[in-house]
Parts: C-alpha cells; structure tokens; sequence
C-alpha cells in the first residue's frame, strides 16, 4: 500500500517513512502545503497522513478542499494540536481518523491499517470473499481453508482486486498501484502475474471486462 505523508518535521518524516517501509507500507514524503496535490488520486495513494500545522497553510485548507472536490481517499490527521475542537474540526471536516503527537508508530499504523480495512468494507485482519480469505499484514491468502503460495507480486495484485471486489479495476489503475515508487508496470506483466494468480485461485474468481480492466468475484 502506498501512503502520501506531509509533515514538516524532518526528524518525524524521516522516522515514520522508516517505520512505514518496515511494515511493508511505501510512502512519498511531502513538507509544504504548496507541494500538495490539488486533488487526491486513488490510483497513487491508498492514505493520507495529514500535519495541521505547515510551514506555508493549514492542513485543514488542504482537507476542505479535497473533501469540497469530492475525494474520499482515507485521511489521518497527525498534530500536536490536542484540544477538543482541532479535534472535532478535524473529524467533522472529513478526517478518518485524529492522531496526536507524540505517538507510537506501532500505534499509527495500527490506525492506517484499520482505516484502509473499512475503506475496503472489511471487518477485521482477516478479509474474507466468499470462500477467499486474505490476511494483508501477513501475507496470507487461503482457499476454502487451504493455503495459497503467491508471489510478492500476485499478493500485491490480488490486494488491489480485493480492496473493491465486484468493481472493475482498470489496467492502468494497477499498473501505477503495483509500482507506486517507480515507472507504472507493463500492461504484459500484469497478464502474467494475473494468469499465475488464476491458477492459484481459481480463473473464475477474477474476471476480465476487455478495454477497462479486471474484477475480483466473490
């Protein structure tokens, strides 16, 4: 999964970038309002950590306006502002989530983790998609109790089917979520890491819809 963090701390950025690589979680590290996208893309971002407090704005002006636009991109607020209405403007104005520093990173992405499951409709560590269950933090997949060998990079793919199952997802929305920090992968490379994942779970648990992309059935 990939994250957008802006925060100007560089002793913080540099610590949380560090924790998030750990957990498996890459990240882009922005430290000035002004470098902010104007609107949050969901083909490049999974979550946002969000600093109130930048050297040149307002967090919160950055949340208004990509709620305003009409992004629901999953946004955690992380600040040292703790009283009780930076809290529920926060929250009211369209944050996921109110993270006040300091924290345990441990904590953190705890939280990144449960925002995403229920972005992704998803109850609990443990996905389940009729008879598919995906557990994203251990890199687990099982069929019908059975376990499944997938590569790094069929896991990537199959997580990005699962986070809308029913939904197509187009090729060029994968490309740029299997290779967040680098060139978008070839659409050829993805018909094979797919074909492979079809063998492992079943061809009809991932449908094609020709021109657009693929969808995860549950």
């Amino acid at each position: 999964m990939h994250l957008l963090l802006i925060e100007d701390d560089l002793e913080l950025g540099r610590a949380l970038q560090a924790a998030l690589k750990v957990d498996g979680l890459t990240s882009e590290w922005l430290r000035r309002s002004a470098d902010a996208p104007r609107t949050l893309d969901s083909t490049v971002f999974d979550c946002v950590l969000l600093d109130l407090s930048l050297p040149d704005g307002s967090g919160f002006d950055l949340l208004h306006r990509w709620r305003r636009d009409g992004s629901n991109l999953p946004v955690i607020v992380i600040t040292a502002r703790s009283a009780m209405e930076d809290r529920l403007a926060g929250l009211d104005g369209g944050a996921d989530d109110f993270v006040i520093k300091p924290f345990a990173t441990v904590e953190l992405i705890s939280r990144i983790r449960a925002v995403l499951r229920r972005s992704a409709r998803q109850a609990s560590e443990v996905w389940t998609l009729g008879t598919l269950t995906i557990e994203p933090r251990r890199h687990i997949v099982s069929l019908g109790g059975v376990p499944v060998e997938l590569s790094p990079r069929e896991f990537r793919l199959l997580l990005e089917l699962a986070r809308e199952p029913g939904t197509v997802v187009a090729k060029g929305v994968l490309a740029q979520r299997l290779e967040p920090l680098g060139e978008p992968l070839e659409f050829a490379a993805i018909e094979v890491h797919l074909s492979n994942l079809r063998r492992k779970i079943g061809s009809e648990k991932v449908r094609t819809v020709r021109g657009v992309g693929y969808m995860l059935v549950a």
